[in-house]
């Protein structure tokens, strides 16, 4: 290496140390903190992103919503969203709740009521019944509880009326109203309807209420209840009908005929509405799934009420809820007392004018009703006691008279129409009208047949007990089993009730005491006692009330005749009898003796026609 090169590789040398002291960068710590804060502005630069995308997909869903409710409510849409609530309007009979959705009943409460086994009972409940108001509008039909309202006003108190306010306010001038009102007591509640400027939105002018229940079992028996419930209802003309009660198949009727009301009727309660001027037409029907235990039947009701009746600013409806009570019933509105049935014809003016005021008035001072069913036996037996006394007396002439009239069906044993001819030869002798003993107690058969419709549908005996009878308004089964045995236990039923029992043997024993005064033989001696057994089984599942007070009046009547006898003296009828047959002895045969004759002979003729 020559001197050139030495001189050329110190001076490299020379420049790298120098380049080193003073230029090379000095050693500092990493800055992690700024890198932090631009990877969170990061991440919250990707959050707002995502808030952002949310937003917008949430403001396209409310988009879309809000065009498909505008589809689908048209005018309406504005109260297609929104958050239900509960109100209450409460007296001393009943709680009724109320949801804002729909500004529907969503619950009735009898406060006074249980159910057979001691809960609560609701008459309606949000899960069993579902009402709707229904407008068919350039949309198509739109269901007007499918809207949320407001509550506007209430509950609000004005003397002794509360009331309930809901509306909906919408475009141009438009709105909604329901306004509920409830008395301090009673079991009617009402309610006016205005849509105002809602005409020129619809396509009818019309508004359809429907109303689907599926009646809830509240009563012990599910057979009993499911005879006893119905849709009734009365037309303007003042024509009441119903489908019918009994029947296990689909009951659909059309009504045609502009309609006042129409009730959903139970055994013991009935739901219904009430229109202040008429509903044009409808529809009802009733339906039953054997299987289900717990629904008696399923009511649908629909009725098409015109739309210029509901902006007069009064009330349009008027909704009842309450118990099958006569006395409530006959206020409500006229015929819709006929929601308890009191029997046809007679029978129901007697229940009405005689029987049901006798009863009420003996609930005003006493409280056990078996007590109140032997008080009402005793008045009923003393208003009868005159017909009674005649009735009596007319087994007491044919006792004395029995002898003889044996004595001529012996000597005409084997002609049967000669024997009741000579019969009534000496009736007329003697003076004696055979109908005599049947017409008063003719007469007095109205009253026990009206019983058979009192006592079953009468609400006061319900739950109240006597004796070992539990409830008087059902039977008073000792003893039960779970057994079917075919025919039998669906007419007689599979218990055995105690009353019905004592009944039926007071009445055999009854016919045996007045067989004894009578010349009844043969065959129509034993047909005699056929009738007390069929009230065996017939009436074995009916009211406890019925049969306990059918005992009490057997007994009762034992001891008035036992009273009577002491009155009546045998051997005097005998004498005045016997008289008689002197006297009439050349007596002319009265007309209605020789048509009886006549009929006979006829008869006589064509049986001999008849052998040849």
């Amino acid at each position: 290496m020559d001197k050139n090169q030495v001189t050329g590789l110190i001076l490299m040398s020379l420049l790298l140390l120098v380049y080193v002291y003073f230029f090379s960068p000095t050693n500092q710590p990493v800055e992690t903190q700024g890198i932090e804060e631009k990877v969170a502005q990061a991440t919250g630069a990707g959050a707002r992103i995502q808030e952002v995308d949310t937003l917008i997909y949430k403001t396209e869903n409310d988009s879309l919503q809000a065009v498909n409710n505008k589809a689908k409510f048209g005018i309406f849409a504005e109260g297609a969203t929104g958050e239900a609530s509960e109100s209450v309007l409460e007296n001393e009979d009943l709680r009724i709740t109320f949801s804002s959705k729909g500004a529907v009943i969503k619950s009735v409460l009898l406060k006074h009521y249980l159910t057979h086994d001691k809960k609560p009972l609701y008459l309606i409940t949000e899960n069993s019944s579902n009402m709707a108001l229904l407008l068919n509008t350039p949309q198509g039909q739109v269901d007007l509880s499918a809207l949320y309202f407001k509550v506007d006003e209430g509950p609000v108190t004005v003397g002794d009326t509360t009331s309930l306010t809901f509306v909906l306010d919408l475009p141009q001038n438009r709105s909604i109203r329901h306004t509920y009102t409830l008395a301090t007591s009673g079991y009617q509640v009402g309610y006016d309807l205005q849509l105002a400027n809602i005409e020129d939105v619809t396509t009818e002018k019309y508004l359809t209420f429907f109303w689907e229940d599926n009646i809830q079992k509240v009563e012990k028996e599910m057979k009993e209840s499911r005879n006893l419930t119905t849709i009734n209802y009365y037309t303007q003309d003042g024509d009441f009908d119903n489908l019918s009660e009994t029947s296990i198949d689909n009951e659909i009727e059309e009504l045609i005929q502009p309609i006042k009301w129409v009730a959903i009727k139970q055994k013991f309660f009935t739901a219904a509405i009430i229109a202040d001027q008429s509903f044009a037409n409808g529809k009802v029907s009733t339906s039953i799934s054997p299987d289900d235990t717990t629904v008696v039947k399923k009511a649908e009701v629909l009725l098409t009420y015109p739309l210029a009746m509901v902006n007069q600013g009064s009330k349009d409806f008027t909704f009842f809820f309450g118990p099958n009570n006569y006395q409530i019933l006959k206020k409500v509105t006229p015929g819709f007392s006929d929601n308890v049935y009191l029997g046809w014809g007679i029978f129901s003016w007697i229940n009405k004018l005689m029987i049901i005021p006798i009863f009420n008035f003996l609930e005003n001072y006493i409280s056990n009703y078996g007590v109140i069913i032997i008080i009402l036996v005793l008045f009923i037996k003393l208003l009868l006691s005159p017909l009674s006394y005649k009735s009596y007396l007319s087994l007491a002439k044919t006792k004395v008279l029995k002898p003889e009239l044996d004595e001529i069906k012996e000597r005409h044993k084997d002609d049967a129409q000669k024997a009741q001819a000579e019969q009534m030869q000496l009736y007329q002798k003697v003076g004696i009208n055979p109908l005599s003993g049947c017409i008063p107690m003719l007469l007095q058969m109205p009253i026990l047949l009206a019983m058979f419709n009192f006592f079953p549908n009468s609400i006061e005996l319900r739950q109240e007990s006597f004796l070992w009878a539990h409830d008087l308004s059902t039977y008073d089964s000792i003893y039960s089993w779970s057994t079917n045995i075919p025919l039998l236990s669906s007419i007689y039923g599979n218990h055995i009730s105690l009353f019905t029992i004592l009944m039926t043997a007071s009445t055999i024993l009854y016919t045996w005491s007045n067989s004894q005064m009578t010349s009844v033989q043969g065959p129509m001696k034993s047909m005699q006692y056929l009738m007390p057994i069929m009230f065996l089984f017939f009436l074995n599942s009916y009211s406890a009330g019925l049969t306990f007070y059918y005992f009490v009046s057997n007994i009762v009547t034992f001891g008035q005749q036992a009273i009577i006898k002491r009155f009546v003296d045998e051997d005097k009828i005998k004498r005045v009898l016997e008289e008689n047959k002197k006297k009439n002895v050349n007596k002319k045969k009265s007309a209605f003796q020789q048509r009886l004759e006549d009929a006979m002979k006829a008869g006589q003729e064509a049986k001999k026609v008849k052998k040849k």
